[in-house]
């Protein structure tokens, strides 16, 4: 029966009422916290397009994970910056390289803390692109190599779960092999398996320090008007061996994770990328928005879509307001 007798308001009347009837809830332990590692000690680099982000020297990343413990984040996952890049990636694969040796010292200090490893080229590259350059082209096959090498080596290094994000096809299937070919059968991979060539990666490039040095990254990215075609990157990655997926920028592409949702049965990740949390920052900033407010809207946004797990740079933040 039509109004008076629904009166949709009587659930929203308090805050209590509000809480019991609540459908999409937040907790901290759906957040993995992105940390950009640097060589030295001592080291807390601010971002300048990221407001109270930095990329940290491995010392202070263990205090950022400790404290992440603490608030009870789900886990982290590192991103590494070599003091020497090179034509080869040699610094992904280095098994003394600088995410490997952040993995170790993470999980001696905080041994119970989820530590997830980007898998990728591009931060160790000296031209910035993701694989092996022929020509003017990135080479997929050629760079296979390089990401097993890369996953196993983070892998002998303690790592929980590698995330290869590079986008080169076949990657999930070497990896898996390389992995259970070395005794690493229980490494789960968390595939970036729907990753967009989007304009909202600019402040990671920064705090990556990986902008391509010519051209872009749309030849292996994905197109942003194809919905239809992340399904099928995700089906293929699945087949190959992803225990988990991620879809990659979330705001602008909560179609894909509500789709995604309902077709696979897979645990999904969104990752809330640098543009997205630097126009929330820079609104806050100006004094447009209210800071608390926006952040967990949009991270319930992106819970609500489909996302079991958020990639985000809130996630501190955020578990201290839950």
């Amino acid at each position: 029966m039509p109004f008076p007798i629904h009166r949709p308001r009587r659930l929203r009347r308090t805050e209590s009422i509000r809480n019991l009837v609540r459908e999409t809830r937040l907790h901290p332990s759906n957040f993995i916290y992105p940390l950009f590692l640097v060589a030295g000690e001592g080291k807390n680099k601010p971002i300048s397009s990221m407001p109270g982000v930095s990329q940290l020297s491995i010392d202070q990343a263990v205090l950022e994970c400790e404290e992440a413990k603490r608030l009870g984040v789900g886990g982290v996952i590192l991103f590494g910056i070599p003091e020497h890049k090179d034509e080869l990636a040699s610094g992904a694969y280095d098994p003394h390289g600088i995410v490997q040796q952040g993995v170790r010292a993470i999980k001696r200090a905080v041994p119970d803390l989820l530590v997830v490893t980007d898998v990728c080229n591009c931060e160790y590259t000296s031209h910035g692109h993701c694989g092996m350059i022929v020509g003017n082209e990135v080479d997929n096959d050629a760079t296979l190599d390089w990401l097993a090498k890369a996953a196993v080596s983070h892998a002998e290094a303690g790592a929980d779960i590698v995330a290869p994000s590079d986008m080169m096809d076949g990657r999930v299937g070497a990896i898996r092999d390389a992995l259970d070919a070395t005794g690493y059968q229980q490494t789960p991979i968390m595939s970036y398996a729907a990753k967009y060539a989007s304009g909202f990666y600019g402040p990671f490039r920064e705090a990556a320090e990986s902008t391509p040095q010519f051209g872009d990254r749309r030849g292996y990215q994905m197109d942003p008007p194809n919905a239809r075609e992340a399904m099928r990157e995700i089906e293929l990655d699945i087949d190959e061996g992803a225990d988990l997926i991620i879809v990659k920028p979330a705001m602008a592409y909560l179609d894909i994770i509500a789709a995604a949702r309902d077709r696979f049965e897979v645990p999904i990740a969104a990752y809330q990328v640098s543009g997205e949390f630097s126009m929330i920052m820079a609104a806050v900033q100006n004094g447009w928005i209210d800071k608390d407010r926006v952040m967990m809207e949009s991270l319930i946004a992106i819970k609500r879509a489909g996302a079991s797990i958020i990639i985000n740079y809130f996630a501190k933040d955020a578990a201290r307001l839950l």
